[in-house]
């Protein structure tokens, strides 16, 4: 289905979401993010969805935020209206694919620029096709990084690499990218999609709801001390031990069988 330059199929319980602008390199407008994050949202309460597989159609995975359809002109402004605009918007949409309790797959096609990028980065896991690119482009236009790359980045590759990429604002290549780590593996472009099938069939079978509580805590991590994550860690498998996938991964361990699991 195709709604709003966004189209959206769900196969095998995965989602797949295409952003389909490729006139624009899939720059985001408004309505395009919103549906975004409704999707992401549908995903991540929905049951029988256990998947996600985020990419775009043509030369570009996401160019980022739209800036010629008003919000990156130079008329008056009133006073909040920016940070609002981001909190309710590209901040509001990196959210969403963080908080999602699904894993979620960015399959880059192409150019990944500015919130592009950030999109990409948010992501669970990363699938770079060897024409993709990654570009901190905020500099260029005079802007500060927003969108959540001031706190992806620096989690991902470190303060110092994180600011030659922002300072510079310089094109990443794909091989540059896998060899900083951000992302997890490079595939020929025409291997692209399929491989993102593969992983997205691989999770869409695994326990769900324990792929969920790790995600939770593995994020959660980034910001907490020792004993805090032991604490979430302890939590998170006091609950997953009341899943049916728990008790289906045991049972197969015990019987010496490959389990089955539901995402129950």
């Amino acid at each position: 289905m195709s709604d709003l330059d966004v189209i959206h199929d769900v196969r095998e319980q995965v989602s797949h979401i295409t952003l389909d602008r490729p006139e624009a390199l899939n720059a985001l407008t408004p309505a395009m993010r919103d549906r975004l994050i409704a999707l992401l949202e549908e995903a991540s309460a929905d049951p029988d969805l256990r998947a996600v597989v985020l990419t775009g159609t043509g030369r570009g995975f996401c160019a980022g935020a739209d800036l010629r359809g008003g919000s990156g002109g130079s008329g008056q402004r009133i006073p909040g209206d920016v940070a609002r605009v981001l909190r309710l918007g590209a901040q509001r949409l990196v959210s969403a694919v963080l908080d999602c309790e699904k894993p979620v797959i960015a399959a880059v096609n192409g150019t990944a620029a500015g919130l592009g990028a950030h999109l990409a980065f948010a992501c669970d896991l990363i699938l770079a096709a060897e024409s993709a690119r990654f570009i901190e482009v905020f500099v260029r236009r005079g802007l500060v990084p927003d969108g959540g790359g001031a706190y992806l980045l620096p989690r991902l590759i470190g303060p110092h690499r994180a600011k030659e990429l922002m300072f510079f604002g310089d094109a990443l290549s794909a091989a540059d990218a896998e060899r900083l780590g951000l992302v997890n593996r490079i595939v020929p472009d025409g291997e692209l999609n399929k491989t993102a099938r593969e992983w997205a069939t691989r999770l869409a079978t695994a326990p769900t709801r324990s792929l969920a509580l790790t995600k939770q805590l593995v994020n959660a991590s980034l910001d907490a001390d020792r004993s805090s994550a032991f604490a979430a860690e302890a939590a998170a498998q006091e609950i997953n031990m009341t899943t049916e996938d728990a008790g289906e991964g045991l049972r197969a361990f015990v019987e010496r069988r490959s389990p089955e699991f539901r995402g129950r």
